[in-house]
């Protein structure tokens, strides 16, 4: 069956929500925690040290932004002190990338701590937050140069998404019924899929030996999803749904309520992107009818609970066999005008041959999902253009390219 691609659907637009925002954003409301007598001292005196803190949140809470947080809480019961604990728990370090240091335990806490989020998410993604975010382009014919990169260097690709359900709170806040919950409406969701396009089954965790899960991929919770909540009664509902023809997986409940995977070992990144394009787009038509949307802002786009996801959610990952590149003097400057990062996620490799490196983009807000992944797709090739370069024993200055 032949798929005509289709542009994204418009999301839910919440016109109360536009029109009230700059009174929402200036509220200061009654501390609603006073009932519970919590022994809290002044903003002052409960301002957290963060004088080694190398995360975007250490770098822009001041004692001044903290002091108009403080008496504030969501709805469901978040609390700034909630926002920034993984930043307090997982400092940072000064040598490396840096996190966000904040996570939002709902998704009012993008509106209630706003004059925070908005900073940060500012500062993560280099793009300043304005009126309406870019509309979502899901038209992956669009995208050029993704099925035919140099397998000689190129080893695997991934591309995921992640979403936030309306009416829920995120994985570091929500309840074991909320998350029960999400779980019932993945359920109906993927069977939805299931019948009318493809093929596949829901598996829960908690029924996977451990052979099983080194076969998917999935590591056991880190001690910064434990100390943060993340992984809170693990594995109770959580899941993943694997298609029989293994070009996507679904995890739900994992790090956010849902994330869309596909991984390609012919690193045609053209073919992922047009899965995952397709299948979260019936996804989304399937949550609407269950009455449980994908959560959007009109000013941040789709959000979830890490403010690095906002805009599109979108990850493109490419593996990449690298020898002399990653000794180069100029990496880290063309990394960074290119917007892309690499890291390495395997160590134990002879100097002499080539490592693998993992090549992702840095932003998910301010730019298109097909833009955002033709980024990644220009540059990979660019950087294997210049591993080329190397190997013959070039120079790559010419190569530089200007800031993205």
């Amino acid at each position: 069956m032949i798929i005509t691609p289709v542009s994204s659907s418009s999301p839910v637009v919440f016109p109360m929500e536009t029109r009230y925002r700059p009174i929402l954003e200036s509220l200061v409301p009654r501390d609603p925690l006073t009932q519970f007598h919590l022994r809290r001292g002044s903003p002052d005196d409960e301002f957290p040290d963060l004088c080694r803190n190398s995360t975007w949140m250490g770098r822009i809470l001041t004692p001044a932004m903290y002091r108009r947080q403080f008496d504030r809480c969501t709805h469901s019961g978040v609390m700034f002190d909630d926002v920034i604990r993984p930043g307090l728990e997982e400092p940072g370090d000064w040598s490396g990338p840096v996190s966000v240091g904040c996570v939002a335990g709902d998704a009012q806490s993008y509106i209630l701590f706003c004059d925070f989020f908005d900073r940060v998410i500012e500062a993560h993604h280099e793009h300043k937050i304005k009126s309406q975010t870019p509309e979502s382009d899901f038209n992956y014919d669009n995208l050029k140069g993704g099925d035919d990169l140099d397998r000689s260097f190129a080893a695997r690709c991934e591309v995921s998404v992640v979403r936030g359900v309306e009416d829920f709170c995120f994985p570091t806040h929500c309840s074991r019924g909320e998350r029960r919950q999400l779980l019932t409406l993945a359920r109906k969701a993927l069977q939805r899929l299931e019948d009318e396009e493809l093929p596949g089954r829901l598996v829960l965790i908690e029924e996977l030996n451990q052979e099983q899960q080194r076969e998917l991929n999935l590591n056991p919770p880190s001690s910064t999803q434990l100390r943060t909540g993340m992984a809170r009664d693990w594995p109770d509902a959580r899941a993943v749904w694997v298609s029989n023809d293994g070009s996507l997986m679904v995890w739900v409940n994992m790090d956010d309520h849902l994330r869309l995977v596909s991984t390609r070992d012919d690193t045609n990144i053209t073919e992922a992107f047009k899965c995952i394009c397709i299948h979260l787009q019936k996804l989304e038509g399937f949550y609407r009818e269950l009455r449980h949307p994908f959560i959007w802002k009109q000013q941040l786009g789709w959000v979830t609970s890490s403010p690095a996801d906002v805009g599109t959610g979108l990850r493109i990952r490419v593996h990449l066999k690298l020898q002399h590149l990653p000794k180069h003097r100029r990496l880290q400057d063309v990394l960074k005008r290119l917007r892309i990062c690499m890291d390495r996620p395997d160590t134990d490799v002879s100097p002499e041959s080539p490592a693998l490196y993992r090549v992702s983009n840095v932003a998910t807000f301010g730019v298109s999902e097909v833009d955002l992944t033709q980024l990644v797709v220009d540059g990979v090739k660019l950087l294997i253009a210049m591993e080329k370069r190397l190997e013959g024993g070039g120079d790559i200055d010419d190569l530089v390219p200007t800031q993205k």
